[in-house]
Order: structure tokens, then sequence, then C-alpha cells
């Protein structure tokens, strides 16, 4: 078989799919390549959707493709399209329209989907989980008509959302179950420094307490009622608490699924003809010689471009350093790498000042540098990465915070 006129299907439309598809088309003119999409847009700015729903861009800035631009360069895409059953023994997928596609390669890169609130009164108009370009588009709509919000969740779609709300000049509640945020990666100083952060901008925070129903009046939601008695006014809310993985094409297929689909350090399943990317790959990592899982829009875009050249016969290992960079309150978070939230054995240097709101955290695994997390601006990222990826041993590991600067120093923080 000659994968330079090989059949490609690629289930799922988001950093990975997308990029896979377009750089397998690019390095092989004469392939087929399908491109399978759940919802019925072509690629958008997952990442840019925190930023359309404060109103600060408008939607034509999220959008990053069109069918016109994807036909253009040679790929079918197959919008508002779900795949029901795969075969891996024919090596075809029947999609739901009963459709069915031969592949020689296939990629699933599927994501995942909100995990249900799962409270009475999570039904109601008024009450919006934050995943997808609608899921913004009804908030916003809703955010409009109304003068106070809650977000539940102590991770990042949380915090996106309790950003949104107050910064759209909502009366706005944060809750979480864990007595900070993002408990698993930050530690107490971290998590006050956040704190400082959202209380500088009238965010009311409530700790250690979770919503028990969401009150209803006419339908749509009057306050938060907490697991701890507390009444919360809402007449909206948002909630974060993770994701499910689309992994049943994988389990069809009698590939080993964990949390996610597991591959080797090519992206490659059991079987050689299907390979995982994005979020929903859990990879072999070489960095720490174990299984890992990121979900952020760069690794999922560094996963589609490695995985396309691996699905037209190349042999790469993934290498990238991840990263996550958002807005915070007046402030930056950057994520780096690879973090305790995954590998809660991974050791730690701190560094912080509560009167500047700046948090640097980094994180070291068999002596080496793997990970950070910066609350602040973020300088020398390019020289940590550097040193991430080198997997070289640290002998001064205090001396790599010189590289990001003094952390009692004031700075112009973005928006």
């Amino acid at each position: 078989m000659s994968l330079d006129s090989g059949r490609f299907v690629i289930v799922g439309n988001g950093a990975a799919g997308t990029t896979a598809a377009e750089h397998i088309k690019k390095n092989a003119p004469g392939a087929t390549v399908t491109l399978i999409a759940g919802e019925p847009y072509p690629l958008y700015n997952r990442v840019a959707l925190p930023i359309f729903l404060r109103g600060r861009v408008q939607e034509k800035n999220v959008m990053m493709r069109t069918r016109e631009v994807e036909e253009k360069r040679g790929v079918d895409m197959r919008l508002d399209t779900w795949v029901e059953a795969l075969c891996s023994s024919e090596r075809v997928v029947r999609t739901g329209d009963g459709e069915i596609l031969p592949y020689d390669r296939l990629l699933i890169a599927t994501g995942g989907t909100p995990r249900p609130l799962g409270v009475p009164g999570d039904h109601l108009h008024g009450v919006y989980q934050f995943q997808t370009l609608d899921d913004t588009k009804a908030l916003i709509e809703r955010i409009l008509e109304s003068r106070t919000a809650v977000a539940l969740g102590g991770s990042y779609i949380g915090y996106e959302l309790a950003e949104a709300f107050s910064h759209r000049g909502l009366h706005t509640t944060w809750i979480m179950r864990g007595d900070r945020f993002l408990r698993r990666l930050l530690d107490v100083e971290g998590g006050h420094v956040v704190d400082l952060l959202a209380r500088d901008r009238g965010v009311e925070v409530i700790y250690n307490d979770w919503a028990d129903e969401i009150v209803s009046n006419n339908g749509v939601p009057s306050s938060v009622r907490t697991t701890n008695g507390r009444e919360v006014d809402a007449d909206m809310v948002g909630y974060g608490i993770g994701l499910c993985y689309y992994t049943e094409l994988a389990r069809q297929a009698g590939l080993e699924v964990n949390k996610a689909i597991l591959t080797d350090q090519h992206l490659r399943t059991a079987n050689p003809d299907i390979y995982a990317a994005g979020d929903v790959a859990e990879f072999y990592d070489t960095v720490i010689d174990r299984h890992n899982q990121m979900g952020t829009w760069d690794n999922a875009v560094s996963h589609g471009r490695l995985v396309a050249q691996n699905m037209l016969g190349a042999n790469l290992t993934y290498t990238e350093v991840p990263t996550y960079v958002t807005t915070m309150f007046g402030s930056r978070l950057s994520v780096l790498g690879l973090t305790p939230e995954q590998h809660p054995e991974l050791q730690r240097e701190v560094q912080y000042n509560f009167d500047t709101r700046k948090y640097r955290a980094l994180f070291f695994y068999q002596g080496r540098l793997v990970g950070a997390v910066i609350i602040g601006v973020l300088k020398g990222r390019r020289k940590i990465e550097e040193i991430i990826r080198s997997r070289e041993p640290v002998e001064d590991r205090r001396a790599l915070f010189d590289l990001l600067g003094p952390v009692d120093a004031q700075e112009k923080l973005e928006e």
C-alpha cells in the first residue's frame, strides 16, 4: 500500500484532528483525507472562547477555518456528522447517516464532553456548561439578561466562567469543592494568590462547598443552595467539572483504554492502523517514562503535526513541552510541561509574593526540570522550555528563578 495515495479518516475536527488532516494532505497530495466533525462548525479557537465570553473579541475572531478553505486544501470535511461504529478488521467506519468510509489509517481525535452537574435544577434555562462555541453564545445571551451569576468548579473552566461573569459586571460568586483553585496543581500559597486576584475583582469565593440544588423561579435559576446550607443569588449558573472522553470507538476496536485511549510515544495504538491524538490520547511520555495525558490546545496542535507524519510512515517520538497561558483577573496564568495535577510525585520549588500577586513553582522529576506554573507576567519562557527539553539534571534549582525576574517587583499586567 502506498500511503501517498492512501485513505485517511480523521474523527474529530478540533486542533489535533484539523492539524493532522491538513498536514497529511500537504505532505501526500494524492491521499484521500476525510475529516469528520461532530459540530456544525469547522475549526474554531477554543482558547479564544473565554475572551469571546468576556466580550473582548467578536465571533468572527474565534473562527479559524471555513469549509471553503478545507476544500481548497483538498480535505473532505463532513460537518455535523457522527461516527457511530468502527470495524477495525474491515478498516471501515460507519457514520450516523449510514455512510461507510474505508480507511488505511484512522485517527481518533474526539476529545470529550463535559460531565453533567447532576443536581436538581441543572436542566434549567440559565444553567450552562462551557465547552463549545454554541455554549459560549448561549452564555453571552443569558449574561445580557442577568445581574448575578454563580460559577461552579475549581479548575480552569470554573475560573474562566468566574472571570467572564465578573468582567461583564455581574455580581459573581465562585464555588468550589476544594480548599483552593487547582488544588492538585497549586499549593496553599498559590491558591491564596488566586484568591487575592479574584477578590481584587470583586468575586466572592466559597471553598469546601458545592451546589446541592439550583432553585427555580418560573423555569430559570434564582439561587444556588449549597451542601453547607448557603443560599446564593444566581440569575445564571455556569459549571465545569471535568470531561468524559469519547473512547467508544477505541473500545469497539478492542483497543486499550484507561481514562483515555492508550498510545505509544508515536501516538499509535496497539492497532498499527489506528492512532489517537489530543485530549483523548493517553500517550507514552518519554520524559517521565510512563503514560501521560494533556488537555491543552498547544499539546493538541503538536500532536496533530506529529501524528500526521507518523500516519504517513514516519516513526517520530512526541517530546514537545506543552503550554497553557490565559489571563487571570488582570494577571496571567502560565502552565508549562508536566505538573503535579497529573503526577503528584513531582518535587516542587516555590517563590511567591502576596503583595505583588506573584507565584512561581518549578517541578522536578529525578533531578530534572519537567514543568512550571507561573502567576504573573511570564519571562524566560524559552529558556525554561529549553531546560525541560534537554532532560539534563539541574544542579542549582533556585537559580532557575532568576530567569523569571524578581518576585517582589510590580508589573503592568494584561487584561
